[in-house]
């Protein structure tokens, strides 16, 4: 297998193997550019872009992988490579697509659209980018050919970015992968420039990104949408003939498509994702395997799964050891594999999900059942759930008969994934919600913050004083399952999932309490109070509010536009009542 080119984010492709591989690890411009200045590129340069800038702020690079007899797989040691290509034993025969996420590099600068930071915190949390992580959205083909020694042309387009809108950049490589491997580079080329021209991905904005005479129509979600709707089909009603494609959503998968041979045991497998436990998805293919372990980690939305997940992992996976390591246990995450090696190699996993093929849109498969780990031999098993875990709440069976009503009317799968996707939301929510309230109560309260004291400290979390509130204010409110939710409750405080939402909403009211402290600030007469103190503690304070100012702009604090501009007109008025020599030194540290 051989990366045997590269376009956008490094330069187009470079021939040899090693260069290739340099060009994905470094950030220069595509040797490739199309001549001429056209009115994108004079309206790119007004907004103060650089060529290639509107192409990094989607992409890092395009690879294409091809299998080469004499390199072989001993030549490349990148997981793009080996990701980027089914296992031998799928038998993937036609046009594959599917999903991978690898681990960045430690100790690699990597240069990403500088706008991606501003434009993360306007995104639902679940959408945001891992720094630590990228895509790859890969279009695998494999054809008889019988002029090539092996018998086959196998290649592989693969999109790498930052950005975990799988549904899109899928959408994207169907547009393009197809005429490419008929037309080569040039045309990679050409679609690259297309992409440079696009809008940036701003959240909330109906884009229309063009791609090799095709007019695609999107909307990134933000973070103020409503829960389990989109926006898109009320923007499709006039004036959007020469759209030539309009996608509901950017990230969302099938959801009933892939959870139809297990949906009996839909809540169980909600806990499991809830709680991070490891969980491992077997598949016949890289496109089965990729899409369920989306859709698991999809089911708890509006939450965010903090831990890893690998929606196609291979046995030359850079963390494969880490993995499969039998010296402690099994790491909290979801892997989905092909290889029938790993039935073996991850036998001592607590939880198995085992599928056959996933099937067309209209045919259900055979509900699988729950059963015990170790009658999981190989492979070969028939498809189940292998687990020894106990629920904590009692099945949703209206749910399940709802479902079951819909597959005998031949309701649309779209239509059933809509009715689950609704079902996760509002288990989820029902979860959330008392948690939320709670933490709403760790505040303090707006009195008690003083502009000439820092900002107050919230409470602690005290896990025993939070399951006191359930009693009142717990899930039964807006949920009708039963069961032992307090257990649940006890099991998550311990889970990945619950940290990192913790932190997440500690550093939400903590920037909000520094946005408070700065509007107090704001309503105080500073000049008056300059004039009963010292230059020196005069000169502090000026000092103190520029830090200020910049902590607002660094962290993007929530504050009012007003509240900036009423600070900055403080602070001009504090220097300019100082004497000469003083305004100097400080009006010199404003402009450095």
């Amino acid at each position: 297998m051989a990366l045997r080119g590269l376009a956008g984010s490094g330069p187009g492709s470079r021939g040899p193997l090693d260069e290739a591989v340099a060009a994905a690890k470094e950030r220069e411009a595509p040797a490739v550019v199309v001549a001429g200045a056209t009115p994108e590129d004079d309206e790119d340069r007004s907004r103060g872009l650089l060529r290639w800038d509107g192409f990094s702020a989607w992409l890092h690079c395009v690879c294409v992988v091809g299998f080469d007899l004499e390199l072989g797989q001993a030549v490349e040691k990148t997981n793009i490579c080996y990701l980027s290509f089914p296992d031998s034993n799928s038998g993937c025969l036609g046009d594959t697509q599917f999903c991978f996420r690898f681990r960045q590099s430690s100790g690699r600068r990597v240069s990403l659209h500088c706008l991606l930071d501003q434009f993360d915190k306007d995104l639902p949390v679940y959408l945001k980018k891992d720094p630590a992580y990228f895509y790859g959205y890969v279009y695998f083909r494999q054809v008889r050919d019988k002029t090539l020694k092996r018998g086959y042309f196998q290649k592989s387009l693969v999109l790498i970015s930052k950005l975990p809108y799988i549904h899109f950049f899928h959408t994207v490589l169907k547009q393009i992968a197809p005429e490419y491997f008929e037309k080569n580079e040039p045309y990679l080329e050409a679609a690259c420039n297309d992409v440079d021209r696009w809008p940036a991905p701003v959240p909330g904005k109906t884009l229309y990104l063009p791609i090799m005479g095709v007019v695609m129509k999107v909307r990134i979600p933000t973070c103020h949408d409503k829960p389990g709707t989109t926006q898109i089909v009320q923007l499709t009603q006039q004036g959007d003939a020469h759209i030539s494609v309009i996608l509901p959503t950017v990230h969302e998968v099938d959801l009933f498509r892939c959870f139809c041979p297990v949906f009996l045991h839909s809540q169980m497998l909600w806990e499991l994702v809830l709680l991070g436990e490891p969980l491992v998805v077997m598949a016949p293919s890289p496109s089965e395997s990729s899409e369920t372990v989306l859709a698991l980690v999809s089911c708890i939305s509006p939450l965010k799964y903090f831990s890893d997940f690998r929606p196609y992992f291979t046995i030359h996976d850079s963390e494969f050891k880490e993995y499969t390591t039998r010296t402690q246990a099994p790491p909290s995450v979801i892997l989905g594999v092909t290889n029938p090696f790993f039935a073996k190699t991850l036998q001592h996993w607590p939880h198995i999900i085992r599928i056959g093929d996933l099937k067309p849109a209209g045919e259900i498969p055979k509900q699988v059942k729950v059963k015990k780990l170790k009658n999981l031999k190989t492979l070969d098993s028939k498809p189940g759930v292998y687990t020894s875990y106990k629920p904590y709440l009692n099945r949703d069976e209206d749910i399940i008969k709802q479902l079951q009503k819909g597959v005998q009317q031949k309701r649309p799968s779209e239509a059933q994934s809509v009715i689950l996707r609704r079902y996760f939301l509002e288990l989820t929510q029902s979860f959330i919600i008392p948690l939320e309230r709670y933490v709403a109560s760790l505040m303090p309260l707006q009195k008690s913050i003083s502009p000439w004291k820092s900002p107050p400290q919230l409470r602690q979390f005290l896990p025993e004083e939070f399951m006191k509130t359930l009693e009142k204010t717990g899930p039964q409110l807006t949920s009708r399952i039963k069961g032992d939710w307090i257990g649940l409750y006890r099991h998550f405080l311990k889970s990945p999932n619950f940290d990192g939402w913790f932190k997440t909403r500690r550093k939400e009211m903590t920037q909000k309490l520094e946005a408070l402290h700065l509007e107090a600030l704001c309503e105080e007469d500073l000049l008056l109070w300059t004039q009963k103190h010292t230059e020196v503690e005069t000169v502090d304070l000026v000092l103190k509010l520029k830090n200020k100012l910049l902590q607002a702009d660094r962290e993007h604090l929530p504050v009012k536009p007003d509240t900036m501009e009423k600070l900055r007109t403080h602070i001009d008025a504090i220097i300019l009542a100082l004497p000469e020599d003083l305004q100097g030194i400080l009006l010199k540290t404003s402009m450095t």
